[in-house]
């Protein structure tokens, strides 16, 4: 199990970006950085940290536990849709197909819930009812369980800058951004990929609340891209607390990078102040619980996690949200 002190120690040694020449021409994202080769793609994935389209700093471990989950995805959701995986040979590191992207991302949702600007809610409680061109019924409540999965896709924002817009079905057709059999087909995969991460999660405890795909041509196949049910990616809950937390108008338990956001959106600060008390979380990195709880433990069961370590995952989950606590306290003094 890695310890705080072991997390303490690894942050002057976050990996923040990486330069290899010889690897060839280089492009960045929000969190990874990709070399192109001639028929395929080198991603290393750092550990940058962003919310709301952000960079905010460096979390310990992070790029190893995105890079290995999705690892694990792509191996458990091959048959449903093939994707651009070729090997791992770093805990950091992807070796891709290289694919022509799609430009739209396809994102799921089980639960009506969020606080960024792409999110249902955050048009649900503005009075919208009419939302990426779907109906939603009133007197619905925040992070309350949708009838069934809905996708509510966006532009791609891309880039270290980039931000996603929204759009609709029809827009995306009438625009001629993706054609109608295109589409099609990316909603069939997304909305098994999701009902395939729906039933592994909720096996290991956890409500995989939302999530967004990325596809690729590739040799005029569609190709699923980038990662799968990652805390970056995803949102999850801990399934055990959310039906008395739901009742009592409490926040769900999360296990992702949502508490982060929910932070950052109520101090309704994006000012450098507040992106440097954020790179003081040190703790932050146990939110991921490193190798051992994302692969093991709640995803693959490997290693069941027994009453004790579950004990002991909760604590540190809640001296997180302390830190959290005493960050706030520090920015109004």
């Amino acid at each position: 199990m890695v310890t705080d002190q072991m997390i303490r120690e690894a942050i002057p040694q976050a990996l923040n970006s990486v330069d290899i020449p010889e690897l060839g021409e280089k492009s960045q994202g929000k969190v990874r950085d990709i070399y192109q080769q001639q028929d395929s793609l080198v991603l290393i994935t750092t550990d940058r940290q962003s919310a709301f389209d952000v960079v905010l700093g460096n979390i310990p471990f992070k790029g190893t536990v995105l890079t290995q989950l999705s690892r694990f995805w792509f191996e458990q959701t091959k048959e449903i849709i093939p994707n651009h995986m070729l090997s791992v040979p770093d805990p950091n590191v992807i070796i891709g197909r290289k694919c022509q992207g799609v430009p739209v991302e396809m994102v799921v949702r089980g639960y009506i819930s969020g606080v960024t600007n792409t999110s249902i809610w955050h048009s649900y409680q503005k009075g919208e009812r009419t939302i990426y061109g779907i109906d939603f019924p009133e007197g619905l409540r925040k992070n309350q369980k949708l009838e069934k999965p809905v996708i509510t896709p966006t532009t791609h924002g891309g880039g270290a800058n980039g931000h996603d817009e929204r759009l609709t079905r029809e827009e995306i057709s009438k625009q001629g951004i993706v054609s109608e059999e295109l589409y099609a087909q990316m909603e069939e995969a997304a909305l098994k990929l999701f009902e395939a991460g729906t039933k592994i999660c909720a096996q290991n405890g956890l409500i995989l609340v939302d999530t967004k795909y990325e596809f690729g041509i590739n040799d005029g196949k569609l190709m699923l891209m980038d990662e799968i049910h990652t805390p970056d990616s995803s949102r999850f809950w801990i399934g055990s607390t959310y039906t008395e937390r739901f009742e009592k108008g409490e926040e769900p338990e999360n296990f992702d990078k949502e508490f982060l956001r929910l932070w950052y959106a109520q101090k309704n600060d994006r000012s450098p102040f507040a992106r440097q008390l954020v790179q003081l979380m040190e703790r932050l990195g146990g939110k991921y619980q490193v190798d051992e709880l994302a692969t093991k433990y709640a995803f693959t069961g490997r290693a069941p996690l027994t009453i004790p370590e579950a004990l002991a995952v909760k604590q540190e989950l809640e001296k997180i949200d302390e830190l959290l606590k005493q960050l706030e306290e520090a920015r109004e003094t």
